[in-house]
């Protein structure tokens, strides 16, 4: 049975705490063979090899658009600057200077106020009756 892959800012309610991802497209409406794409793979096996647990997930949650899945990916690593695997982690995906390492990828951050604002889609059937009006 295929897995369900959660909207980021689900993600994020759930672990009731800000949340770090990748995303390996510009925008949203950008087609992206991530499957493919070498940049993702290269970091995902290096996360798998430091053993920071990661998983794929959809973009922010939204009822007024809708898009496929780009390859974006969840890290499960709190946003703490003096956690020394967030430093490991953050040193890894940037530059000092903040840029990113890797041009196909972008490392992001969503904060939990955030993602509160759509609590609302945790209500059970919420997505259900959306769809009914799609």
């Amino acid at each position: 049975m295929p897995m369900m892959i959660q909207h980021i800012d689900q993600i994020a309610r759930s672990k009731g705490r800000d949340v770090l991802y990748l995303a390996f497209h510009r925008e949203l409406t950008q087609d992206v063979d991530w499957e493919r794409l070498p940049v993702r793979k290269q970091i995902i096996q290096w996360l798998d090899n430091q053993e920071i647990a990661w998983q794929e997930c959809g973009h922010v949650a939204s009822t007024n658009f809708y898009c496929s899945y780009r390859g974006q990916i969840y890290i499960d690593v709190p946003f703490d600057e003096s956690s020394p695997t967030y430093q490991k982690l953050r040193d890894y995906l940037e530059h000092p200077d903040g840029t990113m390492r890797f041009d196909d990828a972008r490392f992001c951050y969503l904060p939990l106020s955030a993602a509160m604002e759509n609590a609302h889609h945790d209500e059970p059937g919420f997505w259900e009756k959306w769809a009914e009006n799609f």
